[in-house]
């Protein structure tokens, strides 16, 4: 009995301390595809973090989808789509611009048909107001097509919560992802835990990434006021995401770990969620 007792101690001396479940990393810019992706995964080896899966968009930094730029969009859309056919930890997020109308509707329709669950747009990089009718369009008809649109909430373009909070009311039959959780401006989305009260109004359609806010708020001073917020809003609607290349992932992983939550809180937030909202295997 006694040396399986210092059997068990030793395999838990040598077992890592850290041990956590696996990360799903919501946001990540892969700007020179396959090569960005082989040096990202790398760095996860190289930090010890146990990544499941990834969201991988081809835009962001040099490479923008503006307004007209159809031919562009579409190659990029097709470059994502086929490092994913190649690497099954990539999931792929594909745009179009909203301004762009039937067009846009049209290539959503087409990279839905190729099994793009996810649709990123911009507000600020892409130049477009997300009170524009044609931004409810592409939100309403990636609804149709089972897609989860993901969007820029960072606090850079004037009253984006309150427009994107619209948004998720006038197509409750799409999934959102709003990205940094409204930024600094975090508290606004503390709303919903009234939407919840008020009958008919709210469609628990809205979810959101903590990328690149998790790490400033992690022992900040108002690192409480974040964690209520995230609780008022709901554990199971939050996803992780890094920001790659601005932030790394095992930064961010460190941040989540600090905001002391419960460990059954931060399992849902570095995998559950986004295993539940994208289905992964």
């Amino acid at each position: 009995m006694r040396r399986l007792f210092t059997l068990a101690l030793l395999l838990a001396a040598t077992a890592p301390a850290h041990a956590q479940p696996r990360v799903f990393d919501m946001h990540v810019h892969l700007r020179d595809g396959a090569a960005s992706a082989e040096s990202f995964e790398a760095r996860q080896v190289d930090d010890d973090v146990d990544l499941g899966a990834y969201g991988a968009m081809w835009f962001g930094g040099p490479h923008q989808a503006l307004e007209g730029q159809l031919q562009q969009v579409r190659a990029g859309n097709d470059r994502i789509i086929a490092l994913a056919a190649a690497n099954p930890k990539v999931l792929p997020i594909a745009t179009v611009h909203p301004y762009d109308g039937e067009a846009a509707l049209a290539e959503l329709a087409r990279v839905a048909g190729q099994g793009v669950k996810v649709l990123k747009i911009h507000p600020h990089t892409q130049r477009f107001d997300l009170a524009d009718p044609r931004v409810l369009a592409v939100a309403r008809r990636a609804g149709e097509l089972g897609m989860v649109v993901l969007t820029d909430n960072a606090g850079i373009v004037a009253d984006d919560t309150e427009d994107l909070f619209n948004l998720a009311l006038r197509a409750p039959y799409t999934q959102f992802v709003f990205a940094h959780i409204g930024g600094l401006d975090f508290r606004f989305w503390n709303v919903l835990a009234l939407a919840r009260t008020a009958e008919g109004v709210f469609a628990e359609n809205i979810h959101f990434d903590i990328s690149a806010i998790v790490v400033l708020m992690a022992d900040a001073p108002i690192e409480d006021e974040f964690v209520w917020t995230l609780r008022n809003v709901g554990i199971d609607r939050i996803l992780l995401g890094s920001d790659h290349p601005q932030l790394s992932l095992a930064d961010t992983v460190d941040a989540l770990e600090r905001l002391g939550l419960t460990p059954e809180e931060t399992a849902k937030i570095r995998w559950g969620n986004a295993q539940r909202l994208f289905g992964l295997q």
